[in-house]
């Protein structure tokens, strides 16, 4: 969440930024409910200082041996009901807190400044691209006609198991998507420093709130409500709440984890988008990264982390482009995010297959993670850096429709090949 600093010293930079994401925030909300706070703290500061100055004068009166029956008697009367309207005080700004929190987490983070400035994605900025999107002698097929008739995947078999949105993988399919995994879990965690987690795949309301899912998001979950429980949107979730409520050592940082999970999201709001094959399922895999991070090194790290990303599709040798999100784009929690979106020659087009954001203190603050400098001073809020590295079955997708052949065969990539047993091709049984 934002800093609540901030929204009391610089309201007007808060509207502006929020603006320019194309929400008009109400700042007089929650000026009404600080300002309301703000006079019960003052009540109650009073009502306390009252009670201490008749404490002193009572013990006064009692060391003197001046206290009289009578005296005595309304002076403890007196305390009493000071104590009770104390108490009752209390109980208002807790309620307050309450009030101010949930109105602070529905409020989106505050674009960087070097987010360009747009209402969707067509203001999206390119930053770079690599390779060259090969040509092919033939029509090139989309994905799910090529995994069919290779009967790799299985699109009828998966909705009869579990309904739309789901697949069955098959042989080398299969076989291929656990390849993808162990190859990015082992060029992550083997070259690029980052320590390999293996998460829960369910989270409660506490940790999704932490990173920003919930309240917000919910319609987007699935939830065992009975339970308290959501399967995970994504390892984002259970990784970042890894140091949940901690405050971590300066000279620690940055701590690195990457992390493979299946992933479950309800797709809300994505009614006839991609309603054929793997880009946009209910059930997905993925290998996350995320970062813990030193405030001053947040945006040089999040270059490195998307350069880490970058290498698994420079290795399987798949275009590519990076694109700077506007601000009408960006995501709830995201104070800036470089998406990478691979070539399907299928589709010829352009499609994401990494998020790589920074978001600064905004899920710390919700989470509660701290680090302390090698000063032992007040403890400050580090901030969180994630993106996929990468979406698994979308790169599946890639390598079939830009490793494919006339007769309907897929090439593995090189790099691909000691993790599925040498196998060179996919072809039809």
């Amino acid at each position: 969440m934002l800093d609540i600093k901030i929204l009391r010293e610089q309201p007007e930079f808060v509207v502006e930024r929020l603006k320019t994401r194309g929400l008009q925030f109400d700042l007089s909300q929650f000026q009404k409910l600080d300002s309301e706070r703000r006079e019960i703290i003052q009540e109650l500061d009073q009502k306390r200082q009252k009670r201490n100055v008749l404490s002193e004068r009572v013990a006064k009166l009692k060391r003197d041996k001046q206290t009289a029956p009578e005296q005595g008697e309304s002076a403890r009367s007196e305390s009493e009901a000071l104590g009770k309207m104390i108490t009752l005080l209390e109980d208002q700004i807790k309620s307050a807190d309450v009030k101010i929190e949930q109105f602070l987490l529905n409020i989106p983070n505050c674009p960087h400044a070097s987010v360009p400035v747009g209402k969707d994605e067509k203001d999206n900025v390119e930053v770079k691209r690599w390779g060259t999107p090969g040509e092919f002698p033939f029509q090139p097929k989309e994905h799910w006609e090529i995994g069919e008739k290779l009967s790799i995947l299985d699109f009828e078999r998966g909705a009869k198991i579990a309904g739309a949105g789901f697949c069955l993988y098959r042989g080398p399919g299969a076989l291929l998507e656990r390849a993808l995994i162990n190859f990015m879990l082992d060029l992550h965690t083997g070259e690029h420093g980052y320590t390999e987690v293996l998460t829960p795949f369910m989270a409660n309301e506490k940790s999704l709130t932490g990173t920003g899912q919930l309240p917000k998001f919910k319609e987007d979950l699935f939830s065992l409500e009975d339970r308290g429980f959501y399967l995970i949107p994504t390892a984002e979730v259970p990784v970042t709440n890894i140091h949940q409520s901690e405050i971590l050592d300066e000279k620690k940082l940055p701590i690195c984890y990457v992390a493979y999970s299946p992933c479950f999201r309800r797709e809300a709001g994505s009614y006839g988008k991609d309603t054929k094959g793997l880009i946009r399922q209910h059930q997905f895999n993925k290998v996350e990264l995320v970062k813990f991070v030193h405030p001053d090194a947040s945006y040089r790290e999040l270059e490195r982390l998307l350069e880490n990303a970058e290498e698994v599709l420079k290795r399987l040798k798949l275009p590519y482009r990076v694109m700077n999100l506007s601000t009408g784009d960006l995501g709830f929690s995201s104070a800036k995010t470089y998406d990478i979106e691979v070539w399907l020659p299928g589709q010829k087009k352009y499609r994401e297959i990494s998020s790589c954001s920074n978001f600064e203190s905004f899920q710390a603050r919700r989470a509660d993670i701290k680090y302390r400098t090698a000063e032992k001073g007040k403890p400050g809020y580090l901030h969180t850096i994630n993106g996929s590295g990468l979406a698994v079955g979308r790169t599946l997708v890639a390598i079939l429709e830009n490793y494919q052949e006339a007769d309907g065969s897929v090439v593995v990539p090189e790099v691909l090949r000691p993790y599925m047993r040498g196998l060179e091709k996919i072809s039809k049984a």
